[in-house]
């Protein structure tokens, strides 16, 4: 059997992780004991308490200062936040946690994860702003500039190019590491009062209100079930070497954020108040490529879109 450490798993990836442990998705690697390590892990009890139990083991600590770490046969490092707000509140102490939650990772991996196989979770955010003719991004992509991007978007960016500039030299010194270009998902632990469009469009959905749509452009994403996440980065994971292999995580499938809103709406049966298009202003595109993954990994998706939302909403519908 296995262990699993999960860096920074409070948030949405390491509730979706437990979520798919609990109902045995990680079996195929053998994990028995999961290590949740994160600011306040002890938040899960309250926030999570049904993913919570004898074999998960809750521990607080901040991952840019922490001392030790307990040994793991597998890692995923996901701490980092995602929110936009403080990003544009506090954009340099943000690029700051960034930074220092993995450089001190590093230097804790050489003394306690020499024989672990360790994900990185880094964001597909580091391409910079995707060119309008450019359908998916492929990961040899290296032409955008992070000054073309919003401004609660720059210094994330920034960050997660020089953590991952950090887990590459920790490859060449010998451990084994990957790295997942993580994009846009969707599943019943996603924030629904944040910056993420689908899980604000879900929560107008339960509660009954009218979807509002303020994009005055074409905007277009695509959204990968937490499930299929989890999957993908336990088999990334398993992937990792000296090398540092390096995939796109997400889905390929593109969807106009009306369309996102009709669908959603559909479901709920809510009405939808979309701000008019304006032609002149450049469509905003974040799609990836994951032929890489497909072709490298035997990696495909379980669900499609139709699927993940409406398995997501099921799932919320049962818990309120």
């Amino acid at each position: 059997m296995a262990s699993l450490l999960i860096i920074g798993g409070s948030g949405f990836f390491g509730k979706s992780i437990l979520d798919a442990y609990k109902r045995g998705l990680l079996n195929p690697w053998g994990i028995d004991l999961i290590y949740v390590f994160a600011r306040n892990a002890d938040r899960l009890k309250e926030e999570a308490p049904e993913l919570v139990g004898a074999s998960i083991k809750l521990m607080n600590g901040d991952i840019a200062s922490c001392k030790e770490l307990p040994t793991a046969d597998y890692v995923i490092h996901a701490a980092a936040s995602t929110d936009a707000a403080n990003y544009l509140s506090q954009p340099e102490l943000e690029k700051k946690n960034i930074q220092a939650g993995t450089y001190n990772y590093c230097e804790l991996a050489k003394k306690f994860h020499q024989n672990s196989r360790i994900v990185y979770c880094s964001s597909g955010a580091v391409y910079g702003q995707q060119p309008p003719d450019l359908d998916k991004i492929p990961e040899e992509y290296d032409g955008g500039l992070l000054a073309d991007m919003s401004l609660t978007k720059q210094d994330y960016a920034a960050a997660k190019r020089d953590a991952e500039v950090a887990i590459i030299n920790l490859g060449k010194e010998g451990l084994s590491v990957s790295i997942a270009r993580c994009f846009a998902f969707v599943g019943p632990y996603l924030p629904r009062n944040k910056h993420f469009a689908i899980g604000n469009f879900i929560e107008d959905g339960i509660q009954g209100r009218h979807i509002t749509i303020k994009a005055q452009h074409e905007v277009y994403r695509s959204y990968m079930h937490a499930d299929d996440l989890v999957i993908w980065l336990m088999t990334i994971a398993a992937s990792s070497s000296i090398s540092c292999p390096l995939f796109n995580v997400g889905s390929d499938g593109a969807v106009e954020i009306r369309e996102l809103a009709q669908k959603v709406a559909s479901l709920f049966r809510v009405q939808i108040n979309a701000a008019a298009l304006i032609s002149s202003v450049p469509m905003d595109r974040y799609i990836p490529n994951i032929a890489k993954a497909k072709n490298t990994l035997g990696l495909n998706l379980q669900f499609d879109l139709d699927g993940a939302i409406s398995i997501t909403a099921e799932k919320l519908r049962r818990s309120i």
